[in-house]
Order: structure tokens, then sequence, then C-alpha cells
């Protein structure tokens, strides 16, 4: 991982409160929800079988949105 996305990482971190104490990243990348980048800049659609338990899913219209900033940055910029 280049040095630049492991300072943005560690600011996305600084911000925000993740009630999986950030397992995405500590977990080396393994076990991420499934999600898939649809173009939007700041989210993601999440392909979890049930989302509701995530405090970073939005519901719209028949599906869920992710608007985690460490998870779409994952997906967006490391294609994770």
């Amino acid at each position: 991982m280049k040095e630049e996305d492991k300072k943005r990482i560690e600011e996305l971190i600084a911000g925000m409160q993740c009630p999986k104490d950030f397992k995405c990243i500590n977990s080396s990348l393994e076990g991420l929800c499934k999600v898939k980048d649809f173009g939007l800049e700041n989210y993601i659609e999440c392909l979890e079988h049930d989302p509701r338990a995530c405090k970073f899913a939005l519901r719209f219209g028949g599906g869920y949105f992710c608007c985690c900033p460490l998870r779409v940055y994952l997906t967006k910029k490391l294609k994770k």
C-alpha cells in the first residue's frame, strides 16, 4: 500500500467512529463487506445480505448504499 493511501486511511479513521472498531482495516482487508462501485463519488452499493444493522447503510429505493468514508475509500481508491 502506498504511503499516501496509508496517510489518508489514518485521517479517515481519526475523523470517524466505527461500531466495528475498524475491523475492515485491522484484518488486513480480509472479510470486507460486499460492495459495488456504481459511480457516485461518496457512496457505493451495499451487497450484503442484511445491511440494516450497519449504521453506514442507507436505504434507497429497493437497495442500500454504503456511506462509510473508509469503506468508500477502500473501494474507490484501492479497489478492495
